[in-house]
Parts: structure tokens; sequence; C-alpha cells
């Protein structure tokens, strides 16, 4: 989502790190620049003012003029700016994520436009609680308006293995939520997550609804769902939800798409509402936590190396990783384990997605676009491995031309495509071999480019690390 925005802002650094000392009108120069960068990314002009305020009022101070690295300094100002703007600090370090301090049953009240993603967050939610929090949580849809839209609550609650409340046909929504409460408090469930119907537009009858149902139900928590893709729309929408209905937190849909970002800039100054989720992907298990700090670091290109170690513990199956470490060391990879390796990658995400988060690796993007790293090539290596025989995986040596034809016809690709892997396969038996080799004292005196062939480099003709 973060994208262009993470680009411009990585360009004006970039100019302001060839300079030795930096000087006001250097710092102004910069700062017009990041005003345009923000503006462009549709954040709300009060908060591009305000923020912009901010980093000249600390960057044009002394201990940044005399600074031994400058630029770097000004790049910490403008982060910290963006974590205030975001809504981080020490005053609400404890608002992300859900409330669930309350007595049960837990109600937690879902609002937003048609279309926001609000009925596929609920089931996000309910999973979450469930595998995380241990809780047991029911399902209720309000929305009667909508053709089918309980019946698609009660098909994502059995997906995610939680109870749908049974649909009665003709109930009002006050009706079905008092009904959702009182089965919940007598089946001692934990959780309630009240669906409520959308709009198109924002109009009288449903801030009227919404507020007949919270005023009935009153929830612990009113969660607002705005779809990013909405830009500065998605602002105003949670403004005048903010001030008709009154939102304890707010979950922002599709931040994996091209949004610019700016909704998610403007959000907390706008609405004074804190972002606590952000959903990033149709799938069920795709939805994250809102960290200010690490939001801040992806823009400016610093990566998120917590979040991405944090989504790998919980996708990756310990038992199976380490059986393949510990064939790993023995020299024993296989195709077998590859291909076990590429179905443990896939559940993490999108390929562009993971290598967003690590430290400077969008001002690769284009060379990385370029390489058509996707998930396409997962599945396309799994396809290929899956077409042979489990000789042909445990011992690729044997795979010759015929068999070569064979595979590509079995999976769809061409015989280039398996040359392309079996080539890859072998540069990764060779470097794990070499790692084994070196051991841990080799590869700390000769870093990564120990386990390059001889002669070969980085891209770019760049030193390892």
């Amino acid at each position: 989502m973060f994208e262009a925005l993470s680009g411009k802002l990585n360009g004006v650094f970039d100019r302001l790190r060839r300079r030795g000392a930096l000087s006001e009108a250097d710092v102004a120069e910069a700062l017009r620049e990041v005003r345009v960068a923000l503006l462009e990314a549709d954040v709300a002009l009060p908060v591009v003012k305000d923020l912009t305020a901010k980093v000249r009022e600390r960057a044009v101070g002394v201990e940044v003029l005399k600074s031994v690295s400058p630029a770097q300094q000004v790049v910490k100002i403008v982060h910290d700016a963006l974590v205030e703007a975001l809504g981080g600090g020490a005053e609400d370090s404890g608002a992300r994520g859900i409330d669930l301090a309350a007595a049960a049953p837990v109600g937690i009240l879902m609002v937003g436009l048609q279309g926001s993603g609000k009925t596929t967050t609920s089931g996000k939610i309910a999973l979450r609680l469930k595998n995380r929090e241990k809780k047991k949580v029911l399902l209720a849809s309000l929305d009667v308006h909508r053709p089918a839209a309980q019946l698609q609550l009660e098909t994502l609650a059995k997906q995610v293995g939680v109870a749908s409340l049974p649909i009665v046909a003709g109930q009002t929504p006050l009706e079905i939520a008092a009904r959702a409460m009182d089965q919940a408090r007598r089946e001692l469930f934990d959780v309630v997550v009240l669906d409520t119907a959308g709009r198109l537009a924002i109009d009288e009858a449903l801030m009227a609804e919404v507020a007949a149902v919270k005023s009935a139900t009153n929830p612990h928590e009113t969660l607002l769902v705005v779809d990013a893709m909405t830009g500065q729309d998605a602002v105003n929408t949670a403004r005048a939800f903010q001030e008709k209905v009154g939102v304890t937190g707010i979950v922002m849909t599709r931040i994996d798409g091209d949004a610019r970002g700016g909704a998610a800039l403007s959000m907390r100054a706008v609405t004074g509402a804190p972002i606590k989720l952000l959903g990033a992907g149709e799938k069920l298990e795709a939805l994250e936590d809102f960290h200010p700090d690490r939001i801040a670091g992806r823009i400016l290109g610093m990566g998120d190396i917590v979040s991405l170690v944090e989504r790998a513990a919980e996708t990756i199956d310990r038992d199976e990783a380490e059986k393949l470490a510990a064939r790993m060391q023995k020299g024993q990879f296989t195709l077998e384990d590859y291909a076990s390796q590429l179905k443990q990658i896939g559940k993490m995400g999108s390929l562009s997605g993971l290598l967003g988060m690590l430290p400077g690796v969008g001002k690769m993007k284009q060379q990385l676009e370029d390489a058509n790293l996707d998930q396409t090539i997962l599945k396309r290596h799994a396809a290929i491995i899956s077409s042979m025989t489990v000789k042909e995986r445990r011992h690729p040596d044997i795979i010759k031309a015929s068999r070569k034809k064979r595979i590509a016809a079995g999976s769809g690709v061409q015989v280039q495509d398996v040359n392309r892997l079996l080539k890859q396969f072998d540069d990764m038996s060779a470097m794990m071999k070499r790692m084994n080799k070196l051991g841990p004292q080799g590869l700390k005196r000769g870093g990564l480019g120990a386990l390059l062939p001889k002669g070969m480099q980085f891209p770019g003709g760049r030193k390892p690390f």
C-alpha cells in the first residue's frame, strides 16, 4: 500500500545522504518534497501541515545541522513524526489489537459501508480470537438487506470453526442482536461478533440502525471497517461514523492493493480512533495487528523484520522445519524437501509482500518485478516436482532428456522450465554443501560471499555483506 510514498520519501533522503552537513535551506527543500509526496499519497492537508511542522521544528536544531550523519538524523525525525501521525506513542501503546477486557460475553460490533470487507473481516476476527486467544466465539449477521448476507457469514463460521447464530427469517436487526447476546450468555460464549448491514453511501437510515443496535447491545468494541483503496473517502467515512455512532477502533482492508497509503496516515489524526487491525489479503488468516512504528519503518524503507518473524512463527510447521534443517545439515536435501519448503513459504503470503518487509528491498523493487518473483513461480515449481517420480525427486541426477519431456508435459510447462528448476536446485545444494563444510566460524569469517561459487558476485557487482 505504501510503495509509491516509500519510493518518493527514500528518493528525498538519498539526496540528503549525498551531502555532508545540512543547512536550513537543505532541510527546507527536503521538507517541500516530503510535503508533495504526502499530498500525492492522498494524505489529508491538515495532517500534512502538522507532520511537516513537527519535522521542521526538530530538524533545524543545532544537533541535526552539526550531526556526524545529519541525513540519518532527519530520517529518524521523519520516522518519529510518522509514528505519531499513525497513532504511536507512550500514551496509547496498549491500544493495539482487540480489547477483550470486559465481562463475557464481550460484544464486538462491526460497522462500515457495503463492500468494505466487513463480513469477511468478521470471519477473520473470529478465527484470530479462536486460535490466538482461545476464545469461544459466536458470529451473528444483522444484515437483513443484502441478499444471502446471513448465509455468507454462516459459511464463514463453518470455515473458521466457530458457531453462528441460527437464521430466523423476518427478524429485525435489533431482534437478531438481542437473540445473539441472549444465546451467548446462555451458552457461555466469550465473544459475540455482530456484523451489521452496510450501505453504498452514508445515510440517516444506516446511522440510525447502527446506533440503535449499539444502544441495545452495549458492545465493548465498535470496529469500523474501511477499504484502504477508497483513499480520502475512507477518512470521510470514518469521520462520519465517529461523529454519529462512535467507534473504538478501525480495521483497514485491502492494504495489499495499490492504495496510496494516505488514508492510514490521516485516519488517526482526523478521527481520533486508533487503527487496530489490517486486512492484507483474501485468506481468512490474512489479518495483522497495526503497529505504528512498524508501518513507519515500512514507509521509510527500514523493513519490518519483527512482523516477518511473527508471520513465520504463525505459519511454519516447526516439526517439519526441524526435520528439514537436520536433513540439510547431513547434506540430504532433495527435491521432496524443496517442495516442502515451497509449501511453507506459500503459507506466509505473496513473495512481494514478504520481501517488502526486508530493509532496503524497496529500492530494488523494479529489479524484483523484472525477475517475476511471485506466487506463480512457487506454483510452477511445485507442479514440476509433483510430476516427477519418487526416485526422480530423491535422485535428480537421473533426470535426462526423455524424463524432462515427460515431466514438462505432465506439469504443463516447457522443458526449459524443468531445466531452470534443476539448475536452481543444483545451485542450492552446492551452497548447502559449502555451508556445512565451512561451519559457523567459516561463515563468520567469509560472510555470505563464502557461499557463492568462486569468482561469482552479487547482482550489480556488489560486495557481500
